[in-house]
């Protein structure tokens, strides 16, 4: 793999999962935190399947520190997210931390689940200004029922398929209806 000396030959690639995300060193940071802290308050957050996976990884270890519920895990917690204060509708302070949250709401549900803590779920939205996939990233406490029907393929093939079988089933309508009319006219009695 290296040479020996700590250094890449030429031909060796290297992917840095943390840079899915095209974001310098301190914004990544900084967006990590904010979507973690998000996913504490709210329980679920939508954003898109990159920033999504990339988050995924800090909120399942703070949650794996938190389940231990030491003062060095809290201390450890406070130092990677840096602790804001939690609001209400109304925008107004409810006196609680994000980190409080954490250990006094969300670790205690996980207890007996060894790991695992969120799921993705994806959506049909689009971003509207590139297109970019929008998920749903949300803690796995919350439930998740099915919605909707079973999704369809929206395969060509599939669509003229069914556009034959409509026009046939409209013809043989057409037709029958065109074979009653006739017979109906003589029975009525004529003036």
């Amino acid at each position: 793999m290296s040479n020996g000396e700590g250094h890449r030959s030429s031909h060796e690639q290297s992917y840095d999962s943390r840079t899915a995300v095209s974001r310098d060193t301190e914004h990544r940071i900084a967006l990590r935190r904010n979507l973690v802290q998000s996913l504490f308050e709210h329980g679920k957050v939508r954003t898109t399947l990159p920033k999504a996976k990339e988050v995924r990884t800090l909120a399942e270890r703070v949650i794996t520190l938190a389940r231990t519920g030491t003062l060095n895990a809290r201390r450890k917690v406070i130092a990677l997210l840096n602790d804001r204060r939690l609001v209400d509708e109304a925008q107004e302070f409810t006196g609680k931390t994000v980190v409080q949250k954490l250990f006094d709401e969300v670790a205690p549900k996980f207890a007996g689940r060894p790991g695992g803590y969120t799921r993705i779920i994806k959506t049909s939205d689009f971003r509207i200004g590139d297109g970019g996939n929008i998920v749903l990233l949300q803690l796995a406490d919350q439930p998740s029922p099915p919605s909707g029907t079973a999704r369809r393929s929206s395969g060509l093939r599939q669509k003229r398929n069914e556009r034959r079988h409509q026009f046939a089933a409209h013809a043989i309508k057409q037709a029958k209806q065109k074979t009653e009319e006739p017979a109906a006219k003589p029975e009525q009695p004529a003036e």
